[in-house]
């Protein structure tokens, strides 16, 4: 499929088109600013681009109001399908993000609850108790996501909630052509939900792309033929910034080894990965990363390592952002896109991913683990590939068993040698062609 050899661009659309922090009814067509971003993001090489909530909603976007029509402060919905068509027209396949599991205060079925409590038709599209109440003083209980009231938790085993939810899903196709969904705390769904949605989509649109957000655990659990086709991959997002930040590349090369090696205890072989150094939902990395020469070095092995990269917008050219300071700190607007050296280096590490059978598919191997260096293999039927990386700002020559005497250096576009080690630069990554 179409999203295993894929580079996805994520935008915060409330963010980006820098709408108001809570919904003020205007109407103001701001999602057409997306429209400044598309030549950039197909100059960089991402081959998708994935949009987090835009429809009605009470403030961020994860609090729903409806599915149907895109949040006033965004637009309207032939807005956002002008910015659908100028994606699909350059290639670039459209992903949004599903937010199945809770809505909104605002959302019209939890209104009328409020309104009509125990005689609303809609009481049943949410888990509540007439004997309780919540800090809100409905005069009733509700189940929320993780205690916040304000996130009303929807009852997906209510066969009208799926169908309102599935009505949305083919509107979305109908509409705007989209190709996929990112399902919001993914973790959450039940399995019925999950199979239903997964069939439902396998027949609404070939090709269509399920990916979920989940943090720990088994990720088998929800990413299997009854379920999403990958995840993301927060186990590795941990390991990526820490072995750097600490000198210690045993620790990704341990998960990484874990998840995609060839021993039998390994969890993801031949899966795919949604593989990221930041969202929306955490610092940035040129804010977390205590060495900013090492940014290079760092994308180097996201878009190496198994896995779909992603990468958040803005952070391509190194802005920065502190979840310490609020998450609006994390999702701010840009007139324009930048491009800057940093641009440059990681649209040429996309441009060799989505070209590489071994990159996008191969086996994962290493050969080589130091505190500050990694050498690592991907290895497909008919590409091999040698991924060397130097985190340290010293020259290191790096000695392993590379099973031949010469290759190519893609990055450089030049040819390098093992014979006597492998000369590795301060701050360098290597993916050498053998």
């Amino acid at each position: 499929m179409w999203y295993e050899k894929a580079a996805i661009y994520q935008i915060y659309p409330l963010g980006l088109c820098g709408a108001p922090h809570k919904n003020d009814g205007k109407l103001e067509h701001r999602i057409l600013k997306v429209l400044d971003f598309v030549e950039h993001i197909k100059e960089m090489g991402f081959s998708a681009v994935l949009f987090n909530p835009l429809f009605e909603s009470d403030a961020h976007g994860y609090d729903s109001r409806d599915f149907f029509n895109v949040d006033c402060r965004l637009g309207t919905n032939d807005d956002f399908k002008k910015v659908c068509n100028a994606f699909h027209k350059n290639g670039i396949k459209v992903i949004l993000d599903g937010v199945f599991n809770h809505v909104g205060r605002g959302f019209f079925a939890f209104q009328d609850v409020i309104k009509n409590k125990w005689d609303s038709a809609y009481k049943d599209w949410f888990n509540i108790s007439f004997d309780g109440n919540t800090d809100y003083n409905d005069g009733f209980w509700y189940e929320s996501w993780e205690g916040h009231y304000e996130l009303v938790k929807l009852n997906l085993y209510n066969e009208q909630v799926k169908s309102y939810i599935f009505e949305s899903v083919k509107k979305w196709v109908d509409e705007f052509d989209i190709d996929g969904l990112r399902l919001d705390v993914a973790y959450c769904l039940n399995n019925d939900f999950l199979s239903a949605l997964r069939h439902f989509t396998n027949n609404l649109k070939p090709e269509f792309f399920l990916f979920g957000e989940t943090l720990h655990g088994d990720y088998n659990r929800w990413m299997n033929d009854n379920a999403c086709h990958c995840v993301t991959n927060y186990e590795c997002y941990k390991g990526l910034y820490s072995s750097f930040n600490c000198a210690n590349m045993h620790e990704i090369s341990y998960s990484l080894n874990r998840q995609f090696g060839a021993d039998p205890w390994c969890l993801y072989t031949g899966k795919h990965l949604v593989s990221f150094v930041d969202n929306h939902d955490v610092s940035r990395i040129a804010t977390i990363l205590n060495d900013k020469n090492q940014l290079p070095v760092l994308y180097g092995l996201l878009f190496s390592m198994p896995g779909i990269p992603c990468v958040y917008y803005g952070s391509e050219w190194g802005e920065k952002g502190d979840k310490s300071e609020g998450d609006n700190a994390l999702r701010p607007s840009f007139e324009k896109p930048q491009f800057n050296e940093l641009s440059k280096i990681i649209k040429n590490y996309i441009n060799i991913h989505k070209n590489s059978e071994a990159l996008c598919f191969g086996s994962y191997k290493n050969l080589l683990v130091q505190p500050q260096r990694l050498v690592f293999e991907r290895c497909s039927q008919n590409e091999r590939i040698i991924v060397a990386l130097n985190i340290a700002n010293e020259p290191f020559c790096a000695y392993f068993d590379s099973g031949t005497a010469n290759g190519f250096d893609l990055i450089s576009q030049k040819s390098v040698s093992f014979e006597n080690g492998l000369n590795l630069p301060p701050y360098s990554c290597m993916y050498i062609k053998v």
